[in-house]
């Protein structure tokens, strides 16, 4: 059983900044790529930003420059910093992970997190 957590998610003004965290727990192995996907109502959910073990990043042209993608690998958590917000940028968040929970030749599968509401609003 794998679970993701998030949490950071509230209310801020533009201009303003948040930083969201995901923690995933349960049966894992490896925790291959992690990152953030948004919705809001209407709309498909859209990839934000992206991480691999390996340390690269990926990120939605609408938030280059403004939001950070990290992970701390030892704690299975990734986190998105969030600046200079945009009334855009409300949506929820999901928690994305891709896990294996044997080996590194044992099946591998996406992981969602329940989301966190970001309001970006004066």
């Amino acid at each position: 059983q794998v679970q993701l957590v998030e949490s950071g998610g509230g209310l801020v003004q533009p201009g303003g900044s948040l930083r969201l965290s995901c923690a995933a727990s349960g049966s894992i192995f490896r925790v291959y790529a992690m990152g953030w996907y948004r919705q809001t109502p209407g709309k498909q959910r859209e990839l934000v930003a992206t991480v691999p073990s390996g340390g690269s990043t990926n990120y939605a042209d609408s938030v280059k420059g403004r939001f950070t993608i990290s992970r701390d690998n030892d704690k299975n958590t990734v986190y998105l910093q969030m600046n200079s917000l945009k009334p855009e940028d409300t949506a929820v968040y999901y928690c994305y992970a891709h896990i294996s929970q044997s080996t590194d030749f044992s099946p591998r599968f996406d992981y969602w997190g329940q989301g966190t509401q970001v309001t970006v609003s004066s």
